[in-house]
């Protein structure tokens, strides 16, 4: 293209739509981005994303972090569990909840180790703790910071440091996220219907 040969009125028009095309590019990739943001948000909760973003220092490690965790736990054989392991691990939670009266300690130890029980039979790898709640985090985002309250509890009570309401609240968060490992297909179809 000649510019010399253009008008100084077709010079300004050139820039001016080149200038427009430039800040719809901007504004389209801004709206993406808040989409995907807000998209992460929701699948992760609020909590699991603030979190990731402080611990990954910025917004854009913290959602490439989550981006990942969701690609690998979408490669994991995760599945719900059969009848007879669902009712083994039912009849196990109330025998550990049985024992909470006698020995809070000892149950809270138990009820995590049950969860890791449950959550292996699924397919979660349970390598350590953090792995176990980021691979959580993608599918059962609401209650785990349940699972991060209770198993920092358990690490206080095998120190000898958490008391018997510490111990009691374990519990209880512990019961939330086995009750949505164990019912999770009955809560889908119930949801669905």
């Amino acid at each position: 293209m000649n510019f010399a040969a253009l008008s100084t009125t077709q010079i300004i028009i050139i820039f001016a739509v080149a200038a427009v095309v430039v800040l719809a590019g901007i504004g389209i990739w801004q709206s993406v981005r808040k989409r995907h943001t807000a998209k992460l948000r929701t699948q992760f909760g609020a909590t699991e994303y603030t979190r990731a973003v402080s611990e990954g220092g910025s917004q854009q490690k913290a959602e490439a972090a989550l981006n990942a965790r969701a690609t690998r736990v979408e490669k994991l054989h995760i599945h719900p569990l059969g009848a007879g392991d669902r009712a083994r691990f039912i009849e196990s939670w109330a025998k550990v909840q049985a024992r909470f009266v006698d020995g809070p300690g000892s149950a809270v130890s138990d009820a995590d180790q049950l969860l890791t029980d449950v959550m292996a039979t699924r397919g979660y790898p349970v390598s350590d703790f953090e792995q176990r709640a980021a691979d959580i985090s993608v599918d059962h985002p609401l209650v785990l910071e349940n699972y991060r309250a209770a198993h920092q509890c358990a690490l206080r009570q095998s120190a000898g440091k958490a008391n018997t309401e510490e111990l009691r609240q374990a519990m209880i968060h512990y019961r939330t996220l086995f009750e949505e490992l164990v019912n999770e297909p009955e809560i889908a179809r119930a949801q669905s219907a």
